[in-house]
């Protein structure tokens, strides 16, 4: 099992181990299907066993572990079709939540959103540069596609909606992974274009956003969401 990164605070030791387990899921440091214990992630994380089980609790809730044993847990994977209706949940939410940003953003969440899309553009010129099948490449795409997740978690708060927030929360979850690799694959391939198409897309949903025309936030969202679903489930389906 990969070494998590170690807890130093007293406080709240269940949420943080929640939050270290569930990006460790979404990062594919913790793999789907691989079975983990209590006792393995609270030495990881160098905590007592309490707040893990807390946490694991939550990620059951959450549907990314599956209870095998009283003190033992399996990384949820799911089948294509559980994967394909997640992400119309996911398309459906995240239209909705641009819909939302473009009527109730703030001044400095849209400043926030336009100073990471800059950033997302110097690093897609660096990707450029240094050739997206190099290592130096691929890992400024896993940097842009950190840029993206940040990009949408901005749109997500911006939409005021604590309720709608907590459901993306929830589906980000789902096939974080196979996005990622998804990604990776096809900058290294014939659809870069497609990539960059996608890209480019988000670009379009902020000014969108930033000229408060709610209907156009949401249709760019969804047709981009729906998009980068479709290429994901295509390019790696579950086995």
């Amino acid at each position: 099992m990969s070494q998590l990164p170690q807890l130093v605070s007293a406080v709240t030791l269940g949420d943080q181990a929640y939050t270290a387990i569930r990006e460790a899921i979404i990062s594919g440091a913790l793999k789907r299907g691989e079975r983990v214990t209590e006792r393995g992630l609270a030495e990881s994380l160098d905590i007592s066993a309490t707040p893990v089980r807390e946490a694991l609790r939550r990620l059951e809730q959450d549907r990314l572990v599956v209870r095998e044993g009283p003190r033992s847990v399996r990384i949820a994977k799911f089948e294509d079709e559980e994967l394909r209706e997640f992400t119309m949940i996911e398309d459906a939410l995240r239209a909705l939540a641009a819909r939302l940003a473009a009527e109730k953003s703030t001044a400095a969440q849209r400043r926030e959103m336009a100073a990471l899309l800059d950033k997302t553009d110097g690093l897609r010129k660096q990707a450029e540069e240094a050739g997206a099948d190099s290592p130096d490449g691929r890992d400024l795409v896993v940097s842009i596609l950190e840029c993206m997740r940040s990009f949408h978690a901005l749109v997500d708060r911006a939409s005021g909606n604590s309720t709608l927030i907590q459901m993306l929360h929830m589906v980000d979850a789902f096939g974080a992974d196979e996005r990622r690799q998804s990604v990776l694959s096809e900058v290294s391939s014939d659809r870069r274009d497609a990539v960059i198409a996608r890209y480019h897309q988000h670009r379009a949903i902020f000014d969108a956003i930033a000229a408060g025309d709610g209907d156009r936030a949401e249709q760019l969202m969804h047709v981009h969401s729906k998009t980068s679903n479709t290429s994901r489930l295509t390019t790696h389906p579950s086995t």
